[in-house]
């Protein structure tokens, strides 16, 4: 963890200030975030404003993408590990899973991560599956799952028991509420896919109209 978090300086990235040792104990000096969780935000509001949460998923998206670009995977991405400072800047924080998926193997693929990890509500399929997966596009699934939790107030998947939850998840089960818009519905429908090979990936999340929004953003 500490390793990575020197590696990664994003505005939408905690920051790591220093780190302290003693005999018996390591002190990990990060920077302030006085705003809270965007979890705590969700139950406080219920569920988003579309505009509410296309501010904090750019955040999000920005974030990942700079994580990405320097070949880490975060692997535990959720609304309780994105924190909030005073001015409402998301930041992406606790890279106790993440890791280091490097380059690529061989014939332009990138090397495959095999450690089954994260939030299970969060976790995409092909981590359950076991046999191998791409860290970054896992990342996009729980990004996917983010959107909708802040949009519909609710997880797309929660069953009663983790077996039955994981075998919706690998299914790709899920239902919108009414509230959710068209555009929304297609940008979350073209993330949460159970097929890698369709999944968006960052840079078509980006291009999407949702995510653009009548502004225009542009990204960093």
């Amino acid at each position: 963890e500490i390793s990575i978090m020197k590696m990664v300086r994003h505005p939408n990235v905690v920051k790591l200030y220093e780190v302290l040792a003693s005999r018996s104990k390591i002190f990990i000096v990060l920077e302030l975030i006085t705003g809270g969780e965007l979890f705590q935000k969700i139950l406080e509001s219920q569920r988003f404003t579309e505009a509410q949460a296309r501010f904090f998923f750019r955040q999000l998206i920005e974030g990942i993408r700079y994580c990405h670009s320097m070949g880490v995977a975060h692997r535990d991405l959720k609304p309780e590990n994105l924190l909030l400072d005073s001015r409402g800047t998301l930041k992406i924080s606790d890279f106790g899973l993440s890791a280091v998926y490097g380059g690529d193997e061989g014939e332009g693929r990138k090397s495959l991560l095999h450690t089954t990890c994260g939030t299970p509500n969060y976790v995409a399929p092909e981590v359950l599956a076991e046999t191998g997966y791409d860290g970054s596009m896992a990342d996009v699934w729980s990004c996917g799952v983010i959107l909708y939790v802040m949009m519909a107030g609710f997880l797309p998947f929660d069953e009663q028991t983790l077996s039955q939850l994981f075998a919706v998840i690998q299914r790709g089960t899920y239902d919108f509420p009414p509230w959710i818009t068209g555009e929304a519905r297609d940008l979350i429908s073209r993330i949460i896919v159970v097929d890698v090979s369709r999944r968006y990936t960052v840079e078509q999340i980006m291009a999407h109209p949702w995510f653009v929004g009548a502004d225009g953003y542009r990204p960093m």
